[in-house]
């Protein structure tokens, strides 16, 4: 498997399998989500159009960065997220980086959605479709964002060699930019938990499937069973 490591400004053509990865903290709180029984993501472009589709269905459930704002139901934090009640509900998202990558990559034949909470899940995904080449969107800081730096280096690793080690990626992610920002509350919209959750490897059984419905791009939880099931 061919791999490339990308920041998003430097996708200049459409690839065949993006796995775009946000770790603090979109697509940590996505699996939360989606753990917490929401049916499905819906990626917004902007903050007016995520406002929009929660006005147009007020029973979804609108979150974004930084703090509460008028209009939306939460914010962009796994603490603040797991103990809510999503049974059967849409969720509309809107972050700086991770919804930006996917959406950036829409036109893919494979979208996933990745944070180290779903990489083994992830990288068996990519491992039974074997394809050739794979891009990873490293969605923070342009592309220089060492925690999804990491998290992207350690998958593409599991996907062609399920014996590596997680330790030294985790450590990496625990010390980048981002984390000891949310850890020294430099970052609003943030509980104390958040970075402790989204170094939580293998959290949770899934991976995460983004595809367009026309016009939307729509995320969901895939199950991937293990080779031995």
């Amino acid at each position: 498997m061919d791999t490339r490591f990308l920041g998003m400004r430097e996708l200049v053509e459409v690839p065949s399998v993006a796995v775009v990865v946000d770790v603090m903290r979109a697509f940590t709180v996505a699996a939360w989500a989606f753990a917490r029984g929401a049916e499905k993501i819906v990626l917004a472009e902007s903050l007016d159009e995520a406002l929009a589709l929660k006005a147009h269905h007020p029973d979804w459930m609108a979150l974004k960065d930084g703090p509460l704002a008028p209009g939306f139901d939460a914010v962009n934090s796994p603490g603040l997220l797991r103990s809510a009640d999503l049974g059967g509900r849409t969720v509309v998202q809107k972050t700086t980086a991770g919804t930006v990558g996917a959406l950036a990559v829409k036109e893919a034949s494979l979208v996933l959605c990745a944070g180290f909470v779903v990489a083994e899940a992830t990288a068996r995904l990519l491992r039974r479709r074997a394809s050739d080449q794979v891009t990873f969107v490293v969605t923070g800081e342009d592309g220089l964002a060492d925690e999804d730096l990491a998290c992207a280096e350690y998958i593409a690793r599991r996907a062609t060699e399920t014996g590596t080690d997680s330790a030294a990626f985790l450590r990496r992610a625990g010390e980048s930019r981002a984390a000891v920002e949310l850890a020294h509350g430099v970052r609003q919209g943030v509980h104390p938990d958040d970075v402790a959750l989204c170094l939580e490897l293998d959290r949770f059984p899934f991976a995460m499937v983004a595809t367009l419905e026309d016009p939307l791009m729509v995320l969901r939880p895939h199950a991937v069973p293990s080779l031995t099931d």
